[in-house]
């Protein structure tokens, strides 16, 4: 009986870092799914900007997490405005009201910063605390520190951005005559 409880004992010690492992590269697999979701985003909200380069100057929005998407837009822009805050906050797969489709927290901003160049942004809420993105990054900045305990004033591991997630690409247009 003692060489079966050594036994398990053992078998346990040996199992506990394989389920550790386990769940690392689940937390990675999903971080890699949200990366992958951000950047088919940004590219759909430049190639959208960059078909309707007269009215780009218009674009400039910050949709997504909280915002109220647009019903029935009417215009070009309203349209990619909308359809782009849809997909941002993960209608493309529902679970009766819930929308999954999407990056937790997913926030997409764009900024235009003059001669014709507009900056197109995606954040999410990482799952696990890495580096900040650079502080020229503004979409999201300081949206998700979170604040835990029943208190609600303990220090999240995510504080100073280090869960914020981004993404960015810089949309130009050439001077045409």
């Amino acid at each position: 009986m003692v060489e079966v409880l050594v036994t398990v004992v053992i078998l346990t010690m040996g199992l506990l870092p394989l389920l550790q492992l386990q769940t690392r590269v689940q937390l990675a697999g999903l971080e890699s799914y949200q990366r992958a979701q951000a950047l088919v985003l940004l590219d759909d909200m430049a190639s959208r900007l960059a078909s309707n380069r007269r009215d780009a100057a218009s674009y400039a929005t910050t949709t997504g997490e909280g915002a109220t998407c647009a019903t029935s837009p009417t215009t070009p822009k309203d349209i990619d405005i909308s359809e782009w805050c849809n997909a941002l906050q993960g209608a493309g797969e529902t679970t009766g009201t819930s929308k999954l489709g999407a990056m937790v927290g997913g926030r997409g901003c764009i900024e235009g910063i003059g001669n014709d160049e507009y900056l197109v942004t995606v954040a999410w809420q990482g799952l696990t605390p890495i580096a900040a993105p650079p502080d020229s990054v503004a979409c999201g900045k300081g949206l998700y520190n979170g604040l835990i305990g029943s208190n609600g004033t303990t220090r999240s591991p995510c504080d100073n951005d280090l869960c914020r997630r981004t993404v960015t690409t810089l949309v130009r247009f050439a001077t045409l005559n």
